[in-house]
């Protein structure tokens, strides 16, 4: 069994001053694969004073350059793609056929480096002179969902803006962690401006919000965590940016292509077994058409195949670990205690699994919006679907909910599909089935958070706005 002991702290690979242990489970086979030693709050002030110390530099880099040192990582990835894989797949079950957690991450890279090759940080606005400034070192905390990706999405606006960063991944994808931080080492990043601190969030992600020589935070993860995060943060007056939680509707409007918008909602989804918070969980018809619909998505999952992660035939593997297997489990127990139509799926692993944290794909029917799995975010492959008698009562079940980062509507009419997305409270709305873009903002409204990571709206995360007035 490997021994993962050190983090990497001011270009150098070093002891941790933590001294706990934890074990790493194959979520696949309920086996501890490996171990890792946890860092604490010594090994942030170690690593905030190493991107301190970096910033001045690091700041003064030319555009130019910063955009050669994001290739040299994109090719290190694309490099290592297939190690980078294998750890995600051993580490959070994700199947080896979803190569979009390595290559999304990639992708939010090559975007920054567009963004930047593009951006003004310097301009004359009327009488005065306006300039955007690195705003200094970012603490980076990561999820264990869209593990690679959500490091490069937040990395990658750093990088660019100038930011030295310390980055705390969650430490049940540390070990993927590791291998993206062996890749920016070798791509020649300066010491100090990248920093990987494992640890959990009480030892680490509250050490990094609140250290007063951190200026900025961002913190993808759930509603809860994020509170804490602001909370911790808050003394210092630092920024802090958040992508929490969701619960996103998809309204699929009379005129739609009912099939094409069930495969869609099965298909998205169900993706990455259900562990995305953009996930479309709340699939909102015309009550007319809800058995034809119902009847597309059990189609739909009879076609998904949940197993092995490594067989290339799987397209669906375990959930990350035994608290969330046994979350989804209460969740979908709730959906039968308080009503809602078993459609397919159900309680328990899917048939022919004994062991592992398999979750069998489920959709339920006669959901009300007061109903636990109408409101709350269960992240796993459990779909509400949910009847509306117009448009407005649709759009008005689609905002009843404290989230409000995503969002997805089908319609053959153009007006119309633009009418209901411009009134849906949403960070992002998908329209008819739109693939996502690196260069559109992300991030969401209400409890979904504050704040955007991606394309410009990203990068000025990481920048302070400077005018300067008068003639020189």
């Amino acid at each position: 069994m490997k021994h993962y002991g050190q983090i990497y702290i001011d270009g150098a690979w070093v002891q941790p001053i933590g001294t706990e242990r934890r074990e790493l489970i194959d979520p696949a086979t309920e086996q501890v694969f490996a171990t890792i030693t946890l860092g604490d709050a010594g090994d942030v002030d170690r690593a905030v004073a190493a991107a301190r110390r970096a910033f001045p530099a690091f700041s003064a880099t030319s555009s130019a350059e910063r955009m050669a040192l994001l290739e040299r990582i994109i090719a290190g990835m694309e490099a290592r793609r297939p190690e980078l894989m294998a750890a995600l797949t051993q580490e959070m079950g994700a199947p080896a056929s979803l190569i979009a957690q390595v290559n999304a991450g990639i992708a939010s890279l090559r975007q920054a480096v567009v963004t930047l090759g593009e951006y003004q940080f310097e301009r004359r606005e009327g009488a005065y002179i306006l300039r955007h400034e690195s705003i200094g070192v970012a603490g980076l905390i990561t999820p264990w969902n869209w593990p690679i990706q959500m490091i490069c999405n937040k990395l990658s606006s750093a990088f660019a803006a100038g930011c030295p960063v310390v980055v705390k991944p969650s430490e049940t994808t540390s070990v993927s962690a590791l291998v993206l931080a062996q890749i920016i080492h070798d791509a020649q990043v300066p010491a100090g401006v990248f920093n990987l601190v494992i640890g959990n969030g009480r030892g680490v992600g509250t050490p990094i919000a609140a250290h007063e020589d951190v200026d900025v935070v961002s913190f993808t993860g759930s509603t809860r965590a994020g509170g804490l995060v602001a909370a911790a943060a808050a003394p210092s007056i630092k920024r802090v940016t958040q992508e929490l939680g969701g619960k996103s509707a998809n309204i699929v409007l009379p005129d739609a292509d009912h099939r094409v918008a069930a495969e869609y909602n099965v298909t998205r989804g169900f993706s990455n077994s259900g562990q995305s918070c953009h996930s479309p969980t709340r699939l909102l018809v015309e009550r007319s058409r809800l058995e034809e619909t119902l009847g597309y998505m059990t189609a739909a999952v009879a076609r998904m195949c949940v197993g092995d992660p490594n067989d290339p035939a799987t397209t669906h593997g375990p959930v990350v670990n035994r608290a969330q297997y046994d979350s989804i489990q209460d969740y979908i127990q709730s959906a039968i205690d308080e009503g809602a139509r078993l459609v397919c799926g159900g309680p328990g692993r899917p048939e022919g699994l004994d062991h592992g944290y398999f979750v069998q794909p489920t959709i339920f029917a006669d959901v009300t919006p007061d109903m636990t799995i109408a409101r709350e975010e269960i992240f796993g492959m459990v779909t509400a679907v949910m009847t509306y008698r117009t448009v407005d009562e649709a759009l008005e079940i689609a905002n009843d909910s404290p989230y409000g980062l995503g969002a997805y509507v089908f319609g053959s009419d153009g007006d119309a599909v633009l009418d209901v997305a411009r009134r849906m409270r949403a960070g992002r709305v998908f329209l008819n089935g739109a693939p996502a873009d690196t260069a559109a903002p992300m991030g969401g409204y209400r409890k979904s958070g504050n704040g955007r990571e991606m394309g410009v709206y990203g990068l000025e995360e990481y920048l302070e706005v400077k005018a300067m007035l008068g003639t020189p």
